[in-house]
């Protein structure tokens, strides 16, 4: 392999194209060199792809992960929410979906849509599951993270070679080192919107380099909104990142001050122009967290030791604890080691790249500068989600030194630091038997590889030889490194593998299509959980929902009426109850519990989606009163319990706290009298332990607010009409005043049978129209929680926001009305598009101009003129 350089020069603006003469005459005599170098850097380019996505899927293959085997067809559970998100947008894309991009029938009883799917859906290799059968759509998403790699390994090799020329080949191998950084193994692969990044911190890097020479500004523009509107979230930091490599070559360049001014401004346009090109992603996601209910509170906990954050640099391992993820592979570890003994490299360049690496290295350890890389909040999880753009610095500070010819001393002394930061690193959690392989081994290899160069490279063989040893080895390099960390990652608590899609998963959205009969009535995959979002998974209209832009309203409303949550409400759960799927129009879901085959599918009379109450206050004194409320009829008695053994619980705000109950102990003790055979249920959402009653038993994993149990079932009433039920609480907890209700099922049924309900509901992929009995007065209440952006109108008139009765949608019909439609638009929509308008104004009008000048400087001289 050769190893082809270019003498050192300054980074910055090259000169312009020459124009006429002598000069042109030039210019078509190195045509053919030109393109002999974009063909290479195109080679090259394919090369770190190939090798990238062939280390990675040799490194699934050796696990035996999907797909190349059965341990799983989910990436993890955090994949498991994404890869029904992905089965939504393949309904969508077939015309089978329950709404539109703008909303989403299937999940949470109605919610918006356009928030996730910007964020989780619109990296480009998302829209390949159109091409792939429904039940095999976990592997387009696996593709998701296989082609973004490969294209961000690719787009790094050709942005190398425009910070400083050199051989493409060696260039690719340096980006296959990016491509399987570590923050890809730890952080990206798993939610697969995310991989993104790993293209976008390239592509806006040669935007910024176009900046510097003057050239392409259009297309730098739409590398920018690509980036930003591909995962807005990663497209921030790579553009920050960008910027600040930008200003280091600035700084570097030899250009006057006020041409390095000019670049920077012309930088600065083309980022406004391209991140304005994207802004509905950001203006309707804004508006969207806004609603969004609020996540847990997190806090940063502090930077790691110095030793053990510099032992992330070394390859092969993961840490126990969360650290910024970094490395990038042996052979760039050793080129960015050795930069600081390379004379060949200029003192300011060689202190500028060491500045910017500990700049940004710091940054990620600094509370302040943490938000600013996280969008001004500290993100629960991990809170280095930025790491993988110190990867890429670290790529092109060891191309840095690679490109100019390291010599022997200079690998030697890199070799030296690689083996003082392992021996540092001895100990740590990141520092594995792996990482020792891979230093040991690897380093030896790739090390005697590129001293053989450095001493011998005019030899055709040498060459060959160690171009042929630093192939084999960064790809086995690799392809270990892959499979020893997600092997470690998939072995940690959080991360659990589990089967989204499979045989069970497939027969249960059979079964709910057979009995589709939306909007009449709801199909409702829950309570039972295939995946964190059942409903985008199976089809059906439940109330599960998991989603960073989970309405608040949707999640209040849910858990006021008695559903259950995860995660402090950003997942929400289906009611378990038969008032609270009545409630929301559920006439056949799926029910676990017992079930031979997993699941069986269950039929219930409920109320229709649009019901006539008449307006009236809700009670709000119980989760009883509430369901009571919207049903508008009395089926429960709601006894008030009293304490009669076991740990005295104390009275609190609206209820009882519940001690924690000693080992061994008697369980707190409750007693309530019913009417006889009736059946009770119990709701103490905030409960952990063992709850038992009525001939009930059952395991309750209440902790607030993470965890919200929804009403259960206990049993019927005994014939003397005492029901007790004792607690055994793990921890205190805090139990509703009226924890019991005792469901009359008669009464129930005549209430649903006595309700008002619309004679006819269409519902289209954002809006629904009811026909109402002629003359309807009072309230029609849609089972549909009361999100921002609805508009409704009554018999025609003017459009208006509807109000929440509990949360619900409830529109006021006046002296009498016989229709009722509404129409949803995401908030931030249109202040978004107008955004976007105006920046592709912008954009066509500089195209234009470019245009413009250069057919006139042709015209002139016959010359090409640099475009603006």
């Amino acid at each position: 392999m050769s190893q082809e350089t270019a003498p050192t020069r300054p980074v910055g603006r090259e000169p312009a194209a020459p124009a006429t003469g002598a000069d042109a005459a030039r210019e078509t005599a190195t045509a053919p060199a030109a393109g002999r170098s974009r063909r290479g850097d195109a080679s090259a380019a394919a090369l770190a792809a190939v090798l990238s996505m062939a280390a990675f899927c040799l490194a699934g293959a050796l696990r035996g992960t999907y797909p190349f085997g059965a341990r799983s067809r989910a990436v993890n559970d955090l994949g498991n929410q994404f890869v029904p998100f992905h089965a939504h947008l393949w309904d969508l894309m077939h015309g089978r979906g329950g709404g539109d991009l703008l909303f989403n029938w299937n999940s949470g009883y109605g919610s918006p849509f356009l928030g996730d799917f910007v964020t989780y859906l619109m990296n480009p290799f998302s829209w390949l599951v159109g091409l792939f059968p429904r039940d095999a759509v976990d592997f387009p998403v696996f593709l998701v993270t296989l082609l973004s790699i490969g294209l961000g390994a690719a787009a790094m090799t050709v942005l190398l070679g425009r910070l400083v020329p050199g051989g493409p080949w060696l260039r690719a191998l340096l980006a296959v080192g990016y491509g399987l950084c570590a923050w890809v193994l730890n952080d990206g692969s798993p939610d697969p919107m995310w991989m993104w990044g790993l293209v976008s911190l390239p592509a806006v890097g040669l935007a910024c380099d176009w900046c510097l020479r003057g050239r392409r500004w259009v297309l730098g523009t739409l590398l920018v909104a690509l980036a930003w509107a591909g995962n807005f979230y990663t497209g921030a930091m790579a553009t920050i990142a960008s910027c600040l490599v930008l200003l280091l070559r600035l700084a570097l360049a030899g250009t006057p001050w006020r041409e390095r001014l000019r670049t920077a401004g012309r930088a600065a346009g083309m980022f406004t122009v391209g991140v304005l090109l994207a802004a509905p992603a950001m203006t309707v996601s804004l508006k969207a967290s806004k609603a969004s209910q609020p996540a847990p509170p997190a806090t940063y906990e502090g930077a790691p030791g110095l030793t053990d954050y510099l032992a992330q640099l070394l390859p092969g391992g993961r840490s126990d604890h969360s650290v910024p993820n970094v490395f990038v592979g042996v052979l760039a570890l050793l080129l960015v080691a050795s930069l600081p003994f390379n004379r060949r490299v200029r003192p300011a360049e060689r202190i500028g790249w060491y500045a910017l690496l500990l700049l940004v290295g710091a940054s990620f350890v600094w509370e302040p500068t943490i938000l600013l890389w996280h969008g001004l909040a500290i993100p629960n999880g991990s809170p280095y989600r930025a790491s993988f753009v110190l990867s890429g610095m670290l790529v092109m500070a060891a191309w840095a030194s690679l490109a100019r010819r390291p010599d022997v001393r200079t690998l030697l002394g890199g070799a030296g630091l690689v083996a003082l930061l392992a021996l540092a690193g001895h100990g740590q959690s990141s520092v594995r038997w792996s990482t020792w392989i891979e230093v040991g081994a690897g380093g030896a290899l790739l090390l005697g590889a590129l001293l053989a160069l450095a001493r011998w490279r005019t030899r055709l063989l040498v060459r060959r030889s160690a171009g042929a040893v630093l192939v084999l080895t960064v790809f086995a390099s690799a392809a270990h490194t892959a499979w020893a960390v997600t092997e470690i990652r998939d072995r940690l608590p959080f991360y659990q593998p589990r089967t989204t899609v499979s045989a069970q998963s497939t027969a249960a959205a059979e079964a709910l299509r057979a009995a589709d009969d939306w909007p009449n009535g709801r199909t409702d995959p829950g309570p039972h959980e295939f995946a964190n979002n059942d409903p985008l998974l199976l089809g059906g209209q439940g109330g599960s929902y998991y989603s960073s832009y989970l309405p608040a309203v949707t999640a209040g409303m849910l858990q006021g009426l008695g559903a259950g949550w995860y995660i402090q409400g950003r997942h929400t759960l289906s009611p378990a109850d038969p008032v609270g799927r009545a409630l929301f129009g559920v006439t056949t879901y799926l029910d676990s519990t017992g079930a031979p085959g997993g699941f069986a599918v269950k039929h219930a009379p409920a109320a229709p989606l649009v019901t006539v109450h008449p307006t009236a206050a809700p009670d709000t004194r119980s989760v009883w009163s509430r369901q009571e409320s919207l049903l508008g009829a009395r089926v429960y008695e709601t006894p008030a319990p009293e304490w009669t053994a076991g740990p005295r619980p104390v009275r609190s705000p609206g209820g009882w706290r519940v001690p924690a109950t000693p080992k061994g102990g008697t369980w707190t003790t409750f007693t309530a009298s019913c009417t006889p055979g009736r059946t009770a249920f119990l709701y103490a959402p905030w409960l952990g332990g063992t709850v038992t009653g009525a001939g009930g038993k059952y395991t309750s994993w209440g902790r607030q607010p993470m965890t919200a149990m929804p009403i259960r079932e206990l049993g019927p009433v005994p014939a003397d009409g005492r029901v007790t039920v004792q607690l055994r609480a793990a921890a205190k907890a805090d139990v509703p005043e009226l924890p019991l209700g005792c469901l009359d099922p008669a009464a129930l049924s005549a209430a649903l049978h006595g309700l008002h309900g619309a004679t006819e509901v269409t519902a289209g992929g954002h809006g629904l129209r009811a026909e109402l009995p002629a003359g309807s007065t009072g309230t029609a209440l849609i089972s549909v929680p009361a999100v921002d952006g609805w508009r409704c109108s009554v018999d025609g008139g003017p459009a208006r926001a509807p109000r929440s009765v509990l949360g619900m949608t409830g529109v006021d019909l006046g002296a009498g009305a016989s229709e009722v439609s509404c129409d949803y638009r995401p908030p931030g929509l249109l202040p978004g598009l107008a955004a976007s308008g105006a920046a592709a104004a912008v954009l066509l009008g500089v195209a234009l101009l470019t245009r413009l000048r250069r057919r006139n400087g042709r015209a002139a001289d016959g010359g090409p003129v640099p475009s603006v």
